[in-house]
């Protein structure tokens, strides 16, 4: 198959950075979340508490159609990036950052739009992890042990954001089955059987491939 990238979408609190470990430790490559952040910053010269700042927010900037239409490939240095909003100049890094990525080496990308930024790329597996309210809430009770009340409320604020930040950038709608190639719910399969089914996924795309 070549290289090959798979990017997961995810609603927060439904394991979908734990599904990208576990494809990371059956398929030997690499998952990178939070890991793009400081690989942009370095990259772009901008701080990387800058993009930790930023990190999957949504922007209300209109200027942002303009700017993608005047920056030129002449990169960081260029006039149009160094005018634009700083929330577009931490979005462009991550974009070129997650290209870079994809035409190195096989990995597994989770969030930050990996999927529309490599929309071109002939060999990306793009899948969406969404799992019933309570399971996530549960989730998140025992990961940042909260209350089920604020719990929830973390979840409806990070979702919110996620979906806004989504859907301003790529213009495709966050969770969207049309948007990806594959959908799980872990609340009815669990995690583990989310990475199963990728991986089934895979073989199955690689053999019709070969026909």
């Amino acid at each position: 198959m070549g290289k090959f990238v798979i990017t997961i979408g995810r609603q927060f609190g439904s394991g979908g950075l734990d599904v990208g470990r576990m494809l990371s430790d059956n398929l030997k490559v690499k998952c990178y979340d939070k890991e793009l952040l400081a690989m942009a910053a370095k990259e772009s010269g901008l701080c990387q508490e800058i993009f930790e700042n930023h990190d999957e927010k949504p922007t209300n900037s209109f200027l942002y159609s303009l700017v993608m239409d005047t920056y030129s490939v002449s990169g960081y240095t260029s006039a149009p990036f160094l005018d634009m909003p700083l929330n577009h100049k931490v979005f462009l890094a991550q974009f070129e950052t997650i290209k870079k990525l994809a035409e190195k080496e096989s990995c597994i990308i989770v969030g930050r739009c990996a999927d529309y930024a490599l929309a071109e790329h002939p060999n990306c597996l793009n899948v969406f992890i969404h799992a019933d309210k309570e399971f996530r809430i549960n989730h998140i009770m025992e990961t940042f042990h909260l209350t089920h009340d604020k719990a929830a409320d973390m979840i409806h604020k990070t979702d919110k954001k996620r979906a806004s930040y989504y859907n301003y950038y790529s213009s495709k709608k966050w969770g969207d089955s049309r948007s990806y190639h594959l959908t799980l719910d872990s609340s009815h399969i669990g995690l583990e059987g989310c990475c199963e089914m990728i991986l089934n996924y895979m073989d199955v795309r690689k053999k019709n491939l070969h026909k």
